[in-house]
């Protein structure tokens, strides 16, 4: 099994920041892709941003210049910066963890925190 613990949400102004993190644990060998999702109300979870296990990022187009995803393997947790935010980012905001255990590949998701930018 593996768990997750989100962290950073909160209420901020726009053009403000704020960080989230996601930290994984259990009996993980290693991690392979990991990313952060969002959801807003009455819309469908969309991905914000992907990083490789090598490292190779990509975002939405809409986050581009503002966000920034990074991931301490040695901690297996995963960041994402969030700059300039604006109202329409207002979303709840999940991880999603792809982590290789000694039986098999396990896709896990975060809590889920929520994110309010208000203008």
């Amino acid at each position: 099994q593996v768990q997750l613990v989100e962290s950073g949400g909160g209420l901020v102004q726009a053009g403000e920041s704020l960080r989230l993190s996601c930290a994984a644990s259990g009996s993980i060998i290693r991690i392979n892709d990991m990313g952060w999702y969002r959801q807003a109300p009455g819309k469908q979870r969309e991905l914000v941003a992907h990083i490789t296990s090598g490292g190779s990022t990509n975002y939405v187009d809409s986050v581009k210049g503002r966000f920034t995803i990074s991931r301490d393997n040695a901690r297996n947790t995963v960041y994402l910066q969030m700059n300039s935010l604006k109202p329409e980012d207002s979303a709840v905001y999940y991880c999603r963890v792809e982590a290789v255990l000694s039986t098999h590949t396990l896709v896990s998701w975060g809590q889920g925190t929520q994110v309010t930018v208000s203008s």
